[in-house]
């Protein structure tokens, strides 16, 4: 069952309440789970039987997606405020210093929260910013038509489109290697989620002059990447071994820019073998 959590945090302009929602079931040591831009925390939900089975897993919406609110007014998204926040939610939750596992906008979070150790691994799926100028462009423009794209969609086409594995396909095989393996009902959930995200536009933003250029020091971290990502390229995992050199480079046959939908026991496997 969603729960939903609220605390405090500081920022210049005084302190500030958030409100996040999260998803948490298992035992274990906990492991933290984070989606990317325009996605909610049921992007995860292929792999929690079986990270459950071993963790305390924590999935959350990021301020600003999902259920969870927008941040407050002027505020940015930029990492120097959500990290802080995703650290202040930790301890709101009674968890001190998890595992943690990202996707995408997940995946450069969780790199940022092992650089302010703030957890005790790290496992990056396709992680943002390991990108050059070129790369960076591409995959904001192919986001942003993904955005119009579910903006324009009707919620009836939208049904209609998801009962078929054509109209999976269209509407999601930018980010999945295998779309017609995902329900119909939660295709539909996550394009309304990418279409009524809050924090998307200003995620976007905040991300333009990001690039991630140094280690990681004193926390495992494991870097897999998917050898059918169309969104962000997998040679950019090389990048990311290069700026990480003690960092575990794992390949991820098969499996598009969010893996966890397209090989969800192998994704298990490399969150679990890099949290032990």
């Amino acid at each position: 069952m969603v729960s939903k959590v609220s605390f405090t945090i500081d920022a210049p302009g005084g302190p500030h309440k958030l409100s996040v929602s999260y998803e948490r079931l298992g035992a274990g040591e906990p492991l933290l789970l984070l989606h990317g831009i325009g996605h909610h925390w049921q992007a995860w939900e292929p792999v929690l039987p079986v990270l459950a089975a071993e963790r305390d897993v924590i999935a959350v919406d990021l301020p600003g997606f999902g259920t969870s609110p927008a941040l407050p007014h002027g505020m940015s998204y930029d990492l120097s405020t959500v990290v802080p926040a995703l650290g202040a939610l930790c301890g709101a939750l009674g968890v001190d210093r998890p595992h943690v596992a990202g996707n995408s906008l997940g995946g450069l979070l969780a790199l940022e929260l092992g650089r302010e150790n703030l957890v005790r691994s790290v496992t990056a799926l396709s992680p943002a910013g390991f990108w050059t100028e070129g790369e960076r462009r591409y995959a904001f423009g192919t986001l942003l038509a993904m955005r119009r794209g579910a903006r324009l969609v009707p919620e009836p086409v939208l049904g209609r489109l998801s009962r078929t594995a054509a109209g999976r396909a269209a509407l999601t095989s930018t980010i999945y290697a295998r779309p017609g393996r995902r329900s119909p009902q939660a295709v539909v959930a996550e394009t309304l989620a990418l279409r009524d995200a809050a924090g998307f536009r200003k995620t976007l933003d905040a991300g333009r002059g990001v690039q991630f250029t140094s280690d990681v020091p004193g926390v495992p971290v494991t870097v897999a990447w998917g050898t059918r990502d169309r969104l962000l390229l997998r040679r950019q995992g090389i990048r990311a071994k290069r700026a990480i050199p003690g960092a575990r480079l794992v390949r991820l046959p098969g499996c598009g820019h969010v893996p966890m939908n397209d090989d969800p026991a192998l994704v298990a496997r490399v969150i679990l073998d890099g949290s032990r």
